[in-house]
């Protein structure tokens, strides 16, 4: 706990003079989906809001937009924790992106599209990758689908698919082998950009559905079978 707390320190200065519940709920959603407060972890109200330097009335607040976005959970006379998702809250997980990412596509009207910041992180995977940095190919996998749901150029469809990612991670954090979940779809995200850019979106939207099915299918058998485990020791 003390290197995610010095880690919050250093997100002080991100707050200002300003500091509102939006912005320290911000970070803590970051540090959520990056791992550094896990599946499970009880958060201290006072380490927690003195590491930022926000009164205990602002991180509560805080809490409770995390807990409407199902990242956290409080616990009767036990606290806040950071949500354990279950295999039904997966396959629901899916099934939104599913809805969503598909029509965005289908829904994008004639080419071209504006697809600098999907190449983008298509670069991103191959720079992880060529790091062996499969934690970072996870991140950047994540960057795709966020730069391909925006193009639906919605803020309110950003706002939705930015909690949904954020859940995925907590899922993706329980995995422990992050290279053979994410390895295999850095070149289907780049066959999904490539169909995009010759304007062809009833391949891409083929291709993403078929994408997200197996994807769907790989991460919950790999989290059956941890959370299984877990529950076996």
């Amino acid at each position: 706990m003390a290197e995610q707390l010095a880690g919050l320190a250093d997100d002080r200065a991100l707050l200002g003079r300003t500091s509102t519940a939006e912005r320290v709920s911000d970070i803590l959603r970051s540090r959520i989906a990056d791992g550094y407060f896990p599946p499970g972890t009880r958060l201290s109200e006072d380490r927690i809001g003195g590491a930022l330097g926000v009164s205990r009335n602002t991180l509560r607040e805080a809490f409770r937009l995390l807990t409407h976005e199902r990242l956290l959970i409080h616990e009767l006379n036990r606290g806040v924790f950071v949500r354990v998702l279950t295999v039904e809250d997966v396959e629901d997980i899916y099934r939104t992106r599913s809805l969503v990412e598909c029509a965005v596509v289908r829904g994008l009207g004639e080419p071209p599209y504006p697809l600098r910041g999907l190449a983008s992180a298509v670069a991103e995977g191959d720079a992880a990758a060529a790091d062996n940095d499969w934690k970072a190919m996870g991140t950047a996998n994540i960057h795709f689908h966020q730069e391909l749901v925006a193009l639906a150029g919605s803020e309110r469809t950003d706002e939705l698919m930015r909690s949904v990612f954020a859940e995925l991670r907590l899922a993706f954090h329980v995995v422990d082998d992050p290279r053979r979940l994410h390895e295999p779809y850095l070149a289907r995200n780049r066959r999904i950009l490539q169909a995009l850019q010759a304007g062809e979106r009833a391949t891409a939207e083929h291709l993403l559905q078929t994408y997200l099915a197996d994807s769907l299918e790989r991460v919950v058998e790999v989290y059956r079978r941890r959370v299984g485990e877990e529950g076996a020791e």
